[in-house]
């Protein structure tokens, strides 16, 4: 059994599962996360699966080994390849993807049975969205559009750029050709730019699985009584990346934030070893303003 004061290890190939960690505060205030943004290898859309497999087995791993109780894989290409693996290998704890909580928030917003994914190009060749809803229901029309262009925006901070609204133009007009009216966005940076695609297709319901992800986390937390009752260390944030600019990344999307910031590196046979859980700290709050 896992100690009910370990953190929630969360991960993603970089900023993107902010939004997740953004939801856990808002729900899970007591929760002491352990985040890991993987920027070494940023993106991980255009990526081998395979090769994002092992990167996602890798920090699951590192995780697990620093004392997380739950792991929530902030990332859907880690989803779609290495979930099923993970839990097996963990069976003593929590371990959630968000690949599912957002396709049932879809199957019960969607009036035309049409629902669209804006995801990466490795999300998308997995077919991992397309199999999950078409179980859910197989009359179901699912279009699928790849968005290379948008972690490199989001990473960049550029969130509302000419060329960030040519890019969601091109993206969102093959969804609205087909009818569709659900999207879900199918990567975790993607909640960034939603003023964005709102403004340029009001007609259409967005879903962010990032908020029904943090409520099954809540109810498996609850279920095997994993859940803090008092919040006793700080958010610890990694960047397998330059942690000066993931300082500076941080700032810019969540200028109220307080937390730690640690780096860690890739071995050459491919372990992640993160910093040790005294690096936490106190608790400090976290003010997520709404974007």
């Amino acid at each position: 059994m896992r100690d009910r004061d370990a953190p929630i290890g969360v991960f993603d190939s970089g900023l993107g599962g902010l939004t997740v960690v953004r939801q856990i505060r808002t729900f899970l205030p007591a929760e002491p996360v352990l985040y890991v943004a993987d920027q070494a290898h940023v993106p991980y859309g255009g990526r081998p699966l395979v090769e994002v497999r092992q990167f996602a087995l890798g920090i699951s791993r590192a995780l697990y080994a620093a004392g997380c109780k739950a792991i929530v894989m902030a990332c859907n290409i880690s989803s779609a390849t290495a979930l099923d693996t993970v839990r097996q290998e963990y069976p003593d704890m929590p371990v959630l993807g968000v690949i599912g909580p957002g396709v049932r928030v879809a199957v019960r917003c969607t009036r035309n049975r049409r629902i669209g994914v804006l995801a990466t190009e490795g999300t998308v060749r997995s077919q991992a969205y397309r199999r999950a809803l078409q179980a859910c229901n197989p009359d179901l029309e699912v279009v699928e559009v790849a968005c290379p262009a948008f972690v490199p925006l989001v990473e960049a901070g550029a969130l509302d750029t000419p060329e960030t609204v040519q890019a969601a133009v091109q993206y969102l007009s093959p969804l609205c050709m087909a009818g569709v009216d659900t999207v879900i966005l199918g990567c975790t940076h993607y909640p960034f730019l939603l003023p964005v695609l709102q403004r340029i297709a009001p007609q259409l319901t967005f879903v962010d699985p990032a908020r029904a992800t943090v409520e099954r986390l809540l109810h498996a937390l609850l279920q095997r009584r994993l859940h803090a009752p008092l919040r006793t260390q700080a958010d610890l944030l990694v960047t397998t990346g330059n942690p000066d600019a993931f300082r500076r990344q941080t700032a810019l999307f969540f200028p109220d934030g307080d937390w730690q910031i640690a780096s860690a590196c890739w071995s050459s046979d491919g372990t992640l070893t993160l910093p040790e859980r005294s690096s936490f700290g106190t608790p400090c709050p976290l003010l997520c303003p709404p974007f």
